[in-house]
């Protein structure tokens, strides 16, 4: 970016909501259902039909604005956003315009995004709306003539997130939805899959020049399907319009494509404005009121939030900052360690084999670490197997070789130990013998030892474990074997 200028961003997230229904009727909410199976009079926007609002999906909202610190509002209010799409069939979806159900919280980017500051991104607001149908433009026999329309999506009820315009980089937007991301993870709020369209992301760009007060004229970027396209999405739009500015031109106000393929924004519309959509009080629905008990029982039942789950992990467990921010980046991991680290009482054991080989099996399987229900290695399984290498059982070489037999076949580690005769020698007795015939059996590396050559020591020991195939407690070994060369 040319250093004379300064981009100014805001971000608008459209978030489905973890309901088993719909906002305003009981239609399922799963995805990938045959065209229009979820539907009825009232998501179909039928003359008559009566909207009856989801509670849990009131309860979803007031969790999400909780987690980035906003107020509640006790009072908000429904209002038609007006516009003719064929995928919305009333012609106006059911949304909140001048009073949202929270307002002014915020979210805390890393130092590594804002170049060693803890800067704050503002949300203004938390609205509740509806979403509308899909129009198909592709995959059909008629496709080439026709559009279809599935509204399996009308309806769905959605938190609509904005920030202030408090981004300057395409770095810390993708930190902000990373942190947004990962919050309404951990609230159980939305599972944030891009792909699915449960997490959807519009970005508000303009630039100014460095020191202005005012802001320059901004272009709004749809169609973005994942944060790095977001990232790229806005890096290509500053460069435009600096290139426009330079270029003695002016940057109109209008909503842009982001093209993945070509990997650049184009024209899509004229941008409207808030009073183009002609918002006015819904007339059908009432205000949303929210009790205050019922608000303070909507707050205890609250999840730990990520940031504050990595402190504990810190000063709980005796992690490091790195370790803990790898433990917490998804609930299901965060959980799965907790439970690991609670049965086996071993955090830092439990830590680096997590970290090491079983998300390494995880990226090799393709499993999602939102959902650790398909990890063979359960918890309790990996527990046992630290204490089993913590009591002697086995060694940590032994070890590598239970669990990676835990993960291709699932079975319990004492079973596997059994199996595969993995017990490890600990007998000092036993040891002992086995030492003495590596002595008598290898006289010149003996003689090396004893002459200065302390290198040999390590041959001997690997002789030890070789003739024990690899079952000797090795502490055991190395201490009994540089005994007994002393004596000699």
């Amino acid at each position: 970016m040319n250093s004379k200028y300064e981009a100014v961003i805001g971000l608008e997230c459209h978030c489905q909501l973890l309901t088993h229904s719909k906002l305003f009727c009981s239609c399922s909410t799963s995805f990938g259902e045959s065209p229009n199976m979820n539907t009825c009079p009232v998501c179909l926007g039928l003359p008559g039909a009566l909207p009856v609002l989801n509670r849990v999906a009131v309860t979803m909202a007031i969790k999400a604005g909780l987690g980035l610190h906003c107020t509640i509002n006790r009072e908000s209010q429904w209002s038609r956003k007006n516009y003719f799409y064929p995928d919305l069939p009333k012609g106006y979806q059911i949304s909140q315009y001048d009073k949202p159900i929270c307002e002014h919280g915020y979210i805390e980017l890393s130092e590594s995004s804002t170049g060693g500051s803890r800067k704050k991104i503002g949300v203004q607001r938390i609205h509740m709306e509806e979403d509308a149908g899909k129009s198909i433009h592709e995959g059909l026999p008629d496709s080439n003539r026709n559009t279809s329309l599935d509204f399996n999506r009308s309806g769905t009820p959605l938190i609509e997130i904005v920030t202030a315009p408090d981004i300057r980089s395409s770095e810390e937007a993708h930190d902000y939805l990373s942190r947004l991301k990962q919050i309404l993870e951990f609230l159980d709020v939305c599972d944030g899959n891009m792909e699915e369209g449960s997490l959807r992301c519009d970005a508000n760009v303009s630039v100014r020049l460095k020191g202005a007060k005012k802001f320059g004229t901004r272009t709004e970027l749809k169609n973005i399907n994942s944060f790095r396209f977001v990232q790229k999405a806005i890096d290509y739009e500053i460069d435009r319009q600096i290139d426009v500015i330079e270029g003695g031109g002016r940057v109109i106000q209008e909503t842009r494509l982001w093209n993945s393929a070509e990997e650049r924004t184009v024209s899509m519309r004229s941008k409207e404005e808030a009073h183009d959509y002609r918002y006015f009080p819904d007339p059908d629905l009432p205000l949303l009121v929210l009790d205050s008990e019922w608000l303070k029982t909507v707050e205890q039942s609250l999840s730990e939030l990520p940031e504050a789950r990595h402190n504990r992990f810190v000063s709980e467990y005796a992690l490091s900052e790195y370790d803990a921010g790898v433990l917490t980046m998804t609930k299901a991991l965060a959980d799965y360690f907790e439970q690991a680290a609670k049965i086996s009482g071993q955090p830092k054991p439990a830590a680096n084999w997590i970290m090491g080989d079983l998300l390494r099996s995880y990226k090799e399987a393709g499993i999602d670490l939102k959902d650790l229900s398909a990890s063979p290695v359960k918890p309790k399984m990996l527990a046992d197997m630290i204490l089993l290498e913590k009591n002697g059982t086995i060694s940590g070489k032994m070890a590598k070789t239970v669990m990676e037999e835990m993960i291709q076949s699932g079975k319990d580690p004492q079973i596997i130990v059994q199996e595969k005769g993995l017990v490890q020698i600990s007998d000092s007795g036993e040891i002992e013998q086995i030492v003495k015939k590596v002595i008598e059996g290898n006289p010149q590396p003996v003689a090396q030892y004893k002459s200065g050559k302390t290198g040999t020591f390590g041959f001997l020991v690997g002789q030890v474990m070789k003739a024990t195939q690899g079952r000797a407690n090795p502490q055991a070994v190395n201490e009994m074997l540089k005994s007994m060369l002393e004596e000699i």
